[in-house]
């Protein structure tokens, strides 16, 4: 079965940075869109960064220039480095894989402190 598995979340103060990454399976990993999304208290998830499998990414306008995402196909990850944060970066992220439907990971949460 397909799974995706994030880490690398945690409570930072702002200004710092964090990496994300996610490890997935059961997917042809290189042909597979990836994606990272967040979710913060009271409010919808929204799009944070695409990659397609040829390496095309696109980011939300809230993070550009500050967050950077990738991809290893031999290794089947995708990774979201995300530097220069800000309180309102603060959020539960998800990493999302488009393969034949959507599949989402579990979470990890994003803190970043003022």
């Amino acid at each position: 079965q397909v799974q995706l598995v994030e880490s690398g979340g945690g409570l930072v103060q702002a200004g710092g940075s964090l990496r994300l990454s996610c490890a997935a399976s059961g997917i042809i990993f290189r042909l597979t869109p990836m994606g990272w999304y967040r979710q913060a208290p009271g409010k919808q998830r929204e799009l944070v960064a695409t990659i397609s499998s040829g390496g095309g990414t696109n980011y939300a306008d809230s993070v550009k220039g500050r967050f950077t995402i990738s991809r290893d196909n031999a290794k089947n990850t995708v990774t979201l480095q995300m530097n220069s944060l800000k309180p309102e970066d603060t959020a539960v992220y998800y990493c999302q894989a488009q393969y034949l439907q959507t599949y989402w990971g579990q979470g990890t949460q994003v803190t970043v402190s003022s």
